[in-house]
């Protein structure tokens, strides 16, 4: 019974160990933070996403990327189109929370909206991230 208990504490556990040791030794926990990709018709459009995101805390720093060409299927038809692209540096726990948010003012009927963990980084430049994202 033990042995169970302890197995479905392990993740828990495993958390609370890994920010101890992230607070005591200042260290960074792979994954704390997350790149949000977000695609945009026009540059007009990423901006106002961009300071929309920032305005409501949802990230530390969002780069706006040139104009670049797109290849995708839509309703099973080959297109080809130019789009903008966010780069968008938050923490993991408010990718939900930016997708959320930033499907509810795009124009596109599905934008793309993914995300990648950071798994290493400047420690600076993370701690900085975490001081600009407000906790959830």
């Amino acid at each position: 019974e033990v042995l169970t208990l302890l197995v479905l504490m392990y993740p828990l556990l495993r958390g609370l160990a890994l920010q101890l040791h992230s607070a005591v030794t200042g260290s960074y926990i792979p994954g704390t933070h997350s790149i949000a990709f977000v695609n945009c018709l026009n540059e007009q459009i990423a901006r106002d996403i961009a300071r929309a995101i920032m305005d409501k805390k949802l990230a530390a720093y969002v780069n706006i990327l040139p104009k670049s060409s797109a290849l995708y299927f839509w309703k099973g038809e080959l297109e080809e189109s130019t789009e903008i692209l966010l780069l968008v540096k938050t923490r993991t726990s408010k990718i939900g929370e930016l997708s959320n948010y930033v499907r509810s003012i795009h124009p596109f009927e599905m934008p793309e909206i993914i995300s990648l963990p950071i798994d290493q980084g400047n420690p600076l430049y993370l701690k900085w991230i975490e001081e600009n994202v407000p906790r959830d």
